[in-house]
């Protein structure tokens, strides 16, 4: 089965809005966790404990992304990729709008937070079951040489969603205190419901992946391709986890953690930090097709391995700008760090992809992406909150932090990269008996 010349530049946009829709209603959670989810339910009379306890149920999202990825992989690879994505937008969408409908402690006491952190359960089993279905709806449609671009389009889908969480947070962020605490937070969140319905028809008209179809059609779908990925290529899953590590960690420290840091530590306006963020993601947004398209060129695995030795000492630099409490100085630090994790992230979702087979590929990528974001993404914050108050005054705990993200996500890079120059294909299993070749 081919498809047509079309088919895979509508996969690759409906991948890419998809995307935008899921990372918009993850990412305004974020937000709302950094600046009023800890006083409504979770007050407290120490900032710093509701503060942490709001990105601990931030947190709760990223626990359920590797489980999510099992059960949403074993479906995708059993039943195809369109269906899953239609659950997880629907899925997505109905959470967000209900935590924009919920009461808050003071009306409903202890339920008010437990119906926080079940619904933040219920958007982290969306975003497990989403990701691995956009990327292979987009690189299974691509042409063979385009795979790790087509599959960029992806992930392009989460500086969008920022954008997008940006403009309605910096928006609400300007309402009087009483409003924005009152009503104004909830307004992001009840927009999810307008975009669930656009994500949808847009995922309708594209048809299922050429490369799950062939596997269906020949009968070489797994029985249980969750067990036999983890079986067969557990090597390549604990690598790819690791490699997408600063990709997910380093973008929630830039754009959660340091909301907390520079308003609660360095006592400047939300405002301010909202404004840096939103020409930071503009210009992340810009440069991720063109890191795609520059790894093309150059060899993704060698893109990947220069990216991030980069990675491990941006840090420095930035804290060293964003100390000044300049917005522009503030700007230019962020950007170098947040250009290089874009250039990380945009390439990681194709490269990762190419290391499992169509038949157990849903499972492969869903489980090692979800693992590593689930950990380091849903932590990052909270320990950059536990560091930024232990070490009060002193940035470098926090860079060093983040080094050994970066440090983490290299060898995961060069352990990929092993693997793929060692065999012609990292993990090949066999149709029929399920064996590495």
């Amino acid at each position: 089965m081919t498809s047509t010349t079309s088919t895979p530049r509508r996969a690759a946009a409906a991948a890419f809005i998809g995307t935008t829709i899921e990372f918009y209603d993850f990412y305004i959670y974020a937000f709302a966790a950094a600046l009023v989810l800890g006083q409504l339910f979770f007050p407290s009379e120490n900032p710093m404990l509701s503060t942490m306890a709001a990105f601990g149920s931030f947190a709760v999202g990223f626990i359920a992304r590797p489980f999510a990825g099992m059960v949403f992989g074993h479906l995708g690879d059993r039943l195809g990729r369109k269906k899953m994505l239609v659950v997880t937008i629907v899925l997505m969408g109905l959470a967000t709008m209900c935590i924009g409908l919920l009461p808050t402690y003071a009306q409903a006491g202890i339920w008010a937070p437990i119906g926080l952190v079940f619904l933040r359960l219920l958007q982290g089993i969306s975003v497990g079951g989403e990701w691995g279905g956009a990327v292979l709806m987009a690189s299974e449609h691509a042409p063979k040489h385009r795979k790790v671009f087509f599959a960029s389009f992806a992930q392009w889908g989460s500086p969008a969603g920022l954008l997008l969480a940006l403009i309605a947070f910096r928006c609400i962020s300007a309402m009087e205190q009483e409003a924005l605490m009152t009503w104004g937070w909830r307004i992001p969140f009840l927009l999810s419901g307008v975009l669930m319905i656009v994500g949808l028809v847009i995922r309708f008209g594209v048809p299922e992946s050429p490369e799950f179809a062939e596997v269906k059609d020949n009968d070489q779908t797994s029985d249980n391709p969750v067990l036999e990925v983890i079986r067969k290529g557990w090597k390549n899953i604990l690598f790819a986890a690791l490699a997408v590590t600063i990709g997910s960690g380093g973008f929630f420290f830039t754009n959660t953690f340091m909301i907390t840091y520079v308003t609660q530590y360095q006592g400047i306006a939300k405002t301010t930090i909202l404004d840096c963020l939103f020409v930071v993601t503009i210009l992340q947004f810009l440069s991720q097709p063109c890191s795609a398209l520059l790894a093309e060129r150059l060899g993704e695995g060698r893109f990947l391995k220069w990216v991030a030795s980069l990675c491990i000492l941006v840090p420095y630099p930035m804290f060293l700008l964003v100390q000044t409490g300049n917005i522009y100085y503030m700007t230019a630090g962020i950007a170098m760090a947040v250009l290089l994790l874009a250039a990380l992230y945009a390439v990681i979702a194709g490269y990762m992809a190419e290391a499992f087979p169509a038949r157990v590929r849903y499972s492969g990528i869903s489980i090692a992406y979800q693992l590593g974001s689930g950990l380091t993404g849903g932590l990052t914050p909270m320990l950059g909150t536990f560091l930024a108050g232990h070490f009060a005054g002193q940035w470098l705990p926090l860079a060093v932090f983040f080094s050994v993200l970066a440090l983490m996500s290299l060898t995961g890079v060069l352990g990929l990269s092993h693997l793929r120059s060692s065999n012609a294909r990292p993990v090949v299993l066999s149709s029929s008996q399920g064996v590495v070749s």
